[in-house]
């Protein structure tokens, strides 16, 4: 088995072994993975922090050994806390990171960072603020940046900066944490899903107070939630079928 950690600011996650793949996700600065098949130009990775595969470009990763990989896997996050920043290479370099970088292996690749970081679990109350850090980002199917973000993304990055782990995708997220039975149960930064016509869950936001919503749909905006689902002013109209609310912290 060999393993990798991304050293560029924000690398795509692609469905297949090509640039005009389908983007499933983005390889932030600092996210370390095992190597699942390498080619001559890609490889298949599984991300240590939450599973997920895809196949990154090789000219966008450094090989490191199982070692290394070990002693990452085994320490506390410590994450970038700004909307972006930038770690400066032995020469002086600058390179810009996003929100929610993993800055652990800064001594692995011989970078230094002198930004705002969060390393311990916040408290549940902290998960609405960190949403507002996101608010407004435009939305981008497999993002998960301020720069473009979509709905799991979303949740994903507000938690990871909070110290608590979501799956990548919305049905993933949908098999964590305790089922309520109804909103007035939910706490602001439960999360709620939402279903397709097939029953498929396929959106997710996070709850606030008030039977306010914070979701990435076009971008990351604040809606009303009812028990009928997500209802856009804008619009005039439900957008989202409510499912299920989950409690995960």
């Amino acid at each position: 088995m060999q393993y990798g950690i991304c050293n560029l600011s924000i690398v795509p996650l692609r469905f297949e072994p090509s640039d005009k793949a389908e983007l499933v996700s983005q390889v932030l600065y600092g996210d370390y993975f095992k190597i699942l098949e390498q080619r001559k130009s890609w490889s298949k990775i599984r991300i240590a922090f939450d599973g997920y595969e895809g196949w990154i470009d090789n000219k966008q990763y450094i090989e490191i050994t199982e070692e290394q990989y070990n002693s990452l896997n085994n320490q506390a996050p410590i994450l970038s806390n700004d909307l972006i920043e930038f770690v400066q290479d032995k020469d002086n370099h600058l390179y810009s990171i996003p929100l929610g970088s993993t800055l652990n292996g800064l001594e692995l690749l011989n970078h230094s960072f002198d930004g705002s970081v969060v390393k311990e679990i916040q408290p549940k109350e902290d998960v609405i603020k960190t949403a507002f850090s996101f608010l407004n980002a435009p939305y981008l199917w497999g993002g998960k940046t301020p720069f473009g973000i979509d709905c799991s993304g979303f949740t994903q990055m507000v938690y990871k900066l909070n110290g608590y782990k979501l799956l990548r995708d919305a049905s993933q997220q949908a098999t964590q944490g305790e089922a309520l039975s109804f909103i007035e149960e939910s706490e602001p930064g439960d999360l709620a899903f939402f279903d397709n016509n097939e029953g498929d869950i396929v959106h997710v936001g996070i709850i606030m107070k008030d039977n306010y919503i914070i979701h990435a749909h076009g971008k990351v905006r604040i809606d009303r939630l009812d028990h009928s689902g997500i209802y856009n002013a804008d619009k005039r109209m439900h957008t989202h079928k409510l499912r299920v609310i989950k409690k995960i912290i």
